[in-house]
């Protein structure tokens, strides 16, 4: 990628070959950590992806007890279902 860089849409990987990645690669780590993806190439196939580390959304994650009272469980849940339904699920007289 020698000359004009050019500005690439969010999310779309760029791709550039080996040998530049490897003589480039702090330069890149530093493109992807600002939000910029590169696909690798190996002799034009392409082998791998770098993309930026997506820092965890510490809003979003789950706490205990955030579902306190909103679930409940029958008191029979564990009773042993009656003949008819249980023949269901053995396939005794189908």
């Amino acid at each position: 990628m020698a000359g004009k860089k050019r500005k690439k849409a969010r999310g779309v990987a760029e791709p550039i070959g080996l040998y530049d990645a490897k003589t480039r690669l702090s330069e890149l780590v530093d493109e992807a950590a600002a939000g910029r993806a590169f696909t690798i190439s190996k002799s034009g196939k392409p082998m791998a992806r770098l993309v930026p580390l997506l820092e965890p959304d510490t809003r979003k994650l789950r706490k205990p007890g955030g579902g306190k009272g909103r679930g409940w469980i029958s008191k029979d849940f564990d009773a042993p279902l009656p003949a008819d339904v249980l023949r269901l699920f053995t396939g005794d007289g189908a």
